[in-house]
């Protein structure tokens, strides 16, 4: 039997498994790994939430199969929410959908919408199934910068003159999934004008609504008025609720895609769990301070992470939003890549962080470093950092990964 699949041989290596490898190796052989390279959230999910759950489990009708779309009360929590956050009305029969996460729905919209050798328009870098989940749909990809600035709609232009055929669709990140930059309403006006100008559709990745450190919240493109011609938005329940593993997320926007995502959706599956649906519903319906205090968590995580890898000689810049910090390589090791250092951290220091590289050619000089160990934790890989750092010293030439060497 051939295992030479079409579609797989689309996807490059999946580098993130060379540092898991050794990550899982370490751990082996008895290393109390500092583990900073996934977006897993630690904290609990919300108590009233985890409540709704227990008391929905083994109701009649709930082991059933469920609503692809998502379960009617879900869809309307989601709308409410929406309105209340960013005052953007939507219909919950005809402009919202509940996925399995975000990412099912992004991979699910790169089906129902693109046509072999159709070009997106994708940040680089970016989190991975931004492009991957339109080139496993067979499409191409043409790299956008990350940064929400004149050179993002300069890109935008040379890719309509100058891409044959011309690109279906653009994705937005912010707050970004790895960079953490975040755009205003003015990026976001400009972007919308430019999709209508040149017959592109919006995807919007907003799973980090909530997890933000200015005093200004992040806004949705479906703020600008029209955006809903041309726009759908995802959003997920995993990181402001805590709740990763219950695969619980939205697309919500334009009526015909969401139509074309539900349709895709309904030859796929059957939507989540029941109870996991009328949980989610609970959440969003519900007491909202968690919300609140998990964002001071990560605040606090973040600002320790600045200053304790900073006093180790690794400076890391203050993320304005997200639970990520994208830091540069220190100059000593950049040559090496993001993927051997990234190694290199789990063997001399215990560490492990996210390789740039793994979310595109031009996130190679930097790391992900996710705040999802507390604040000692994160202190304690500082001081072994700092350790390695100074036992390499002047001898730098001779620091090799040991899975190099092997």
């Amino acid at each position: 039997m051939t295992t030479d699949f079409h579609r797989i041989r689309r996807l490059p290596p999946y580098v993130f498994e060379q540092v898991n490898r050794v990550k899982a190796a370490a751990r082996n052989a008895g290393a109390d790994i500092v583990d900073l390279g996934m977006g897993n959230p630690d904290l609990d999910a919300p108590a009233h939430v985890i409540e709704k759950l227990k008391e929905t489990i083994g109701k009649p009708r709930t082991d059933r199969y469920s609503a692809s779309k998502g379960i009617p009360g879900l869809r309307r929590a989601q709308a409410a929410y929406y309105e209340r956050r960013f005052g953007v009305k939507l219909d919950p029969d005809k402009h919202v959908v509940a996925t399995l996460g975000s990412k099912e729905g992004f991979a699910n919209m790169a089906q129902a919408i693109t046509a072999p050798g159709d070009v997106i328009l994708t940040p680089n870098p970016s989190y991975p199934i931004h492009a991957f989940g339109f080139l496993m749909a067979g499409g191409v990809i043409r790299s956008v910068p990350v940064e929400p600035g004149p050179e993002f709609f300069h890109a935008m232009e040379r890719a309509v003159q100058h891409s044959i055929p011309k690109p279906i669709a653009v994705v937005l990140c912010y707050p970004s999934n790895p960079t953490a930059c975040v755009a205003d309403l003015e990026f976001y006006k400009d972007v919308v004008a430019f999709a209508k100008k040149n017959d592109l559709i919006v995807l919007s990745d907003l799973a980090y609504a909530e997890l933000y450190f200015d005093d200004t919240p992040p806004p949705s493109v479906l703020q600008v008025p029209g955006a809903m011609d041309v726009t759908v938005e995802f959003t997920s329940m995993s990181k402001t609720y805590s709740m990763a593993g219950w695969r619980m997320g939205f697309a919500v926007g334009n009526e015909r895609l969401i139509a074309a995502l539900s349709r895709v959706k309904s030859y796929l599956d059957y939507g989540a769990y029941t109870p996991i649906q009328v949980a989610a519903t609970a959440a969003l319906n519900g007491p909202q301070e968690c919300i609140a205090e998990m964002r001071e968590t990560y605040k606090k995580r973040r600002d320790a992470l600045v200053e304790s890898f900073g006093r180790a000689g690794f400076p890391v810049p203050s993320p304005r939003a997200s639970m990520f910090a994208w830091a540069p390589i220190p100059e000593p090791f950049r040559a090496m890549g993001s993927v051997e250092f990234a190694k290199l951290l789990i063997e001399k220091a215990d560490v492990a962080v996210a390789p740039g590289v793994g979310f595109g050619e031009h996130g190679d000089d930097f790391v992900r470093i996710a705040v999802v160990e507390n604040e000692q934790r994160i202190r304690q890989a500082a001081r072994n950092i700092r350790r390695f750092f100074e036992q390499a010293g002047t001898t730098l030439h001779n620091v090799v990964p040991l899975s190099a060497a092997r």
